[in-house]
């Protein structure tokens, strides 16, 4: 059981037309959302941000970002996100030898150079303290251009909401979610953790 028990999809109609944007990335609308949705205004912002930064204006793509967000939930250790992450990534077209990689990003050739770049500033961004320095800047300089990078750190900062948000509150995964992690991340020890509903 989560921290606070998710709402009804129909406690907040206006949240609800919102949420159908999940039914495309993950085929059902997320508990944290249902959870966000006690306080309406909290759960139509977020997903109206959510939208605004998954929205594809560059060469940044679906798949791409959900890698970012992926990498940055890996490092805050949140495993109801990395579920949502790959799970996005797998139904927005990610090659699966990258879905099946993800871990090794850095030396499988199945990653560009151009992605590792994005992928390592989403590694270096979620760092506490943040380690993003010249280096990563240089690298995503010779790939991306600035709207880009400001799409990737879009997707960066939205994770590090949700992985608080998830993290502190327990939030039950669901079943979908589960499914993908054990496929493409099991194989290095995924779990669901806390998120598994016993928690509290």
């Amino acid at each position: 059981m989560a921290l606070v028990t998710p709402l009804s999809p129909e406690h907040d109609l206006e949240t609800k037309e919102l949420a159908e944007f999940f039914n495309e990335t993950l085929g059902f609308c997320p508990n944290s959302v249902l959870t966000m949705q006690r306080r309406p205004a909290i759960s139509k912002a977020f997903i109206n941000l959510n939208k605004a930064v998954m929205a594809n204006e560059g060469r940044v793509t679906s798949a791409l970002k959900r890698m970012i967000a992926w990498v940055s939930s890996n490092s805050t250790g949140c495993r109801y996100c990395q579920a949502h992450a790959i799970r996005a990534a797998e139904r927005y077209g990610a090659e699966q030898e990258q879905l099946d990689n993800i871990w090794e990003y850095r030396t499988h050739p199945a990653f560009s150079e151009a992605e590792r770049a994005a992928l390592d500033f989403s590694l270096q961004a979620s760092m506490v303290p943040n380690a993003v320095d010249a280096d990563i800047k240089e690298r995503l300089y010779q790939h991306w251009d600035e709207g880009e990078i400001v799409e990737m750190l879009g997707v960066i900062s939205l994770f590090g909401y949700l992985n608080r948000w998830n993290d502190s509150m327990g939030t039950d995964i669901e079943d979908g979610a589960v499914e993908s992690g054990n496929k493409y991340l099991g194989k290095h020890g995924y779990e669901v953790g806390k998120h598994d509903g016993s928690q509290y």
